[in-house]
């Protein structure tokens, strides 16, 4: 089961914000154990990302909803690493870890003595990644950037949107930070790698991922049509660049998306709309075609395509295996059959907060996979990570005491 994959795999995370904690909770999600270093203070940035919050806690707890949607399944220990003893701290869970994550700006953690050659020393076999928005070297390394800033760098933005001349023109960012998720993604494949890797080799390794290198790599077959043509890719709205009719068309009820992928497809479409002219029209006949005239193309669909209503074309669409989808609100992506079916609404259990939703990880579909752990607390685990790295009590009262460590502050058990 893929749930357990990583058992017995222990990850030392030092990151925040999204792309870093979404590829620790990805490893969490597959069973590896996931301490989550946080400051003393507010902790992770994203638990004043709010609100909302989760309902029942406080602001002061941090439960984000921001924050909840990338840090289940993880332990807390809350350090101040920049003092000698907090630094020293983490020094000891490293020796211990398999892999490292961190996203903090190039060079910080090796002035506190926790970059990646000084880690190594104490664990030759560490798997240390590092995610930051520029990269360990070249003119802009050691910068700070958010993924809006990654959106518009790589180029994702410039041809998102309407185009020139229609309402509302002008680049878009995506609705989502598509950047950090996917740095996070990429992330999780790395360390994935780099394990099975030092399976084979005993030796560790250092992988430096960048936010702009995921941006450039994401536009993907926007960034072949460039590469290919040299032409720079423009905003067309809703259009796709290479498939046509690939949009959003208006019914008379409301809207739909028409996704035709192929000659047969638009066919059969041609078929369903009683517009079979244009299939065997040299214009359309071809997706080459489509697109050099779509600007023909598009007023005869709209036309016909607002005639009848969303349901009308579905059942239609459906009937001659033409690729169809509505625009679902989030209320109704959670009322969806199908979305239901495949369980991806799931819920934690929080010893003091109570029932957390949260969406299912797509990589664990099977029946049977265990409940994960809620998200923490800021520093919730703190005492029992220090007793486990062999720690006294006096010793751990201390470092509380000098505020070296934290843990949370006492709630009552619901």
């Amino acid at each position: 089961m893929l749930h357990t994959a990583l058992r017995g795999t222990k990850i030392l995370d030092l990151s925040r914000i999204l792309a870093g904690p979404w590829c620790t909770q990805n490893l969490a999600d597959l069973g590896a154990e996931v301490i989550k270093v946080e400051s003393v203070g507010a902790g992770d940035d994203t638990r004043g990302w709010g609100p909302p919050y989760l309902d029942g806690s406080d602001p002061a707890d941090g439960f984000s909803a921001y924050y909840l949607c990338c840090n289940r399944g993880k332990r807390s220990i809350a350090i101040n690493f920049a003092s000698p003893q907090g630094g020293e701290l983490v020094r000891r869970l490293a020796r211990e870890a398999d892999v490292v994550v961190e996203n903090y700006k190039a060079g910080t953690l090796a002035r506190y003595g926790l970059g990646y050659d000084d880690l190594r020393r104490l664990n030759p076999a560490l798997i240390y990644l590092s995610i930051s928005g520029f990269g360990q070297s070249g003119p802009m390394a050691g910068q700070p950037g958010y993924d809006y800033v990654f959106q518009g760098m790589g180029g994702l933005m410039s041809y998102t949107g309407p185009a020139d001349g229609m309402a509302g023109a002008g680049p878009l960012r995506s609705g989502v930070a598509v950047i950090d998720l996917m740095s996070g993604m990429y992330a999780t494949t790395a360390v994935l790698a780099a394990l099975v890797q030092r399976q084979a080799t005993g030796q560790g390794e250092y992988i430096d991922l960048a936010l702009l290198d995921v941006a450039v790599a994401l536009n993907a077959n926007q960034a072949s049509n460039y590469l290919v043509s040299q032409q720079v890719p423009q905003r067309s709205g809703n259009a796709h660049p290479n498939c046509a009719p690939y949009e959003v068309f208006a019914c008379s009820d409301g809207h739909l998306i028409l996704a035709i992928g192929n000659d047969e497809q638009f066919r059969r479409f041609c078929e369903v709309a009683g517009l079979q002219a244009l299939a065997t029209d040299a214009r359309f006949a071809a997706n080459a075609g489509r697109i050099r005239h779509l600007a023909e193309l598009r007023p005869l669909l709209t036309e016909v395509l607002a005639t009848r209503t969303r349901g009308d074309w579905a059942d239609a669409l459906t009937a001659a295996g033409v690729p169809w989808g509505p625009i679902n609100t989030l209320a109704d992506v959670f009322a969806d059959a199908q979305v239901h079916h495949r369980g991806l609404r799931i819920e934690c259990e929080h010893p003091t907060l109570g029932t957390i939703p949260m969406v299912r990880n797509p990589l664990l579909s099977q029946p049977g996979a265990t409940v994960p752990k809620a998200p923490p607390l800021r520093g919730e685990d703190t005492v029992a990570v220090l007793a486990e790295l062999g720690l006294p009590d006096d010793e751990i009262e201390r470092l509380l005491r000098d505020r070296v460590v934290a843990r949370p502050a006492e709630r009552p058990a619901r």
